[in-house]
């Protein structure tokens, strides 16, 4: 069967959501809560993460089945870190089987007290493999860091290793989460002046709490704004306020990413719908009676 059509061929802004492959029976039901309440949002596709070293790959495959059942464009993350070539081909060839289009390729992380990389050091090789396994069946999406990888030696490097992935034959890119709309900006225009012209699709990451959000970008090295912490901060553990206040931040972002031209909006729903809910309500890209 041939690839499903560009989701990006409208020339609208293309609106997508993750979650994450639960652990528990109550995980199940409090996605499957979370993913009817946001299909109001009609989302071009729902990404299902991938864990270190392959660690939930048949959570991942569950979960996307799941959701494809449902009628759900449903795109699996891979990350490539730890695995043999035969493994990748291997999970390649069950997406194919279940007539899965669209792949979010990562390198990902080695679990702790692994230390062998395996086939692929870079997500690059990864996009390369896919694409000569499987030619054109996937669309790809590849990761984007606005403010930089943490082990990028310097900005520059970051956009060369980012062209790197797109000349291997990405299609589109999503960004790591951010609360300045500048660093997204200024790395579109790097990208441009390197000649990638793919979609850079902005990470959007809603405000749970203060604690989450500090835990999230120490891990994964985006960065808070100084008089954003420090509001926060200064909350406590008003958790009303820490919400009300994340809420205006992140409405704020997304209004002025969508106001000066990007491509679309991808939501790191956290397997919860409130917040993404309230957000888009307020960029008017869902009503009240279809909630």
């Amino acid at each position: 069967m041939a690839p499903e059509k560009n989701i990006f061929a409208n020339n609208g802004p293309v609106f997508s959501l993750e979650f994450f492959p639960p652990k528990s029976p109550e995980g199940v039901d409090k996605l499957g809560q979370a993913q009817r309440a946001l299909q109001c949002l009609q989302p071009a596709f729902c990404s299902v993460t991938f864990g270190a070293g392959g660690s939930t790959r048949q959570g991942t495959l569950d979960t996307v089945l799941g959701m494809k059942h449902d009628g759900v464009n449903a795109t699996p993350h891979l990350s490539c870190i730890g695995a043999s070539k035969a493994q990748i081909r291997d999970v390649i060839d069950h997406y194919r089987a279940h007539d899965i289009h669209h792949l979010v390729a990562l390198r990902g992380d080695l679990p702790s007290g692994m230390f062998d990389s395996g086939a692929f050091r870079y997500a690059s090789e990864l996009v390369a493999f896919v694409r000569e396994i499987s030619g054109d069946w996937f669309h790809i999406d590849v990761a984007a860091y606005p403010e930089v990888h943490p082990q990028a030696k310097s900005a520059e490097e970051d956009v060369r290793y980012f062209k790197r992935k797109i000349d291997a034959g990405a299609d589109s890119a999503i960004t790591q989460y951010f609360y300045n709309a500048d660093a997204y900006w200024h790395f579109v225009d790097a990208c441009t002046a390197f000649g990638v012209t793919a979609p850079i699709v902005p990470g959007i990451m809603p405000i749970i709490s203060f604690s989450r959000l500090a835990r999230f970008s120490e891990m994964c090295g985006a960065e808070i704004p100084r008089w954003i912490r420090r509001r926060m901060e200064g909350y406590g553990d008003d958790l009303v306020s820490v919400r009300a206040f994340g809420l205006d931040i992140v409405t704020d972002l997304c209004a002025r990413l969508l106001e000066e031209g990007a491509p679309g909006l991808h939501f790191y729903t956290l397997n919860q719908s409130e917040l993404t809910l309230e957000i888009c309500r307020r960029l008017g890209l869902v009503t009240e009676a279809a909630q």
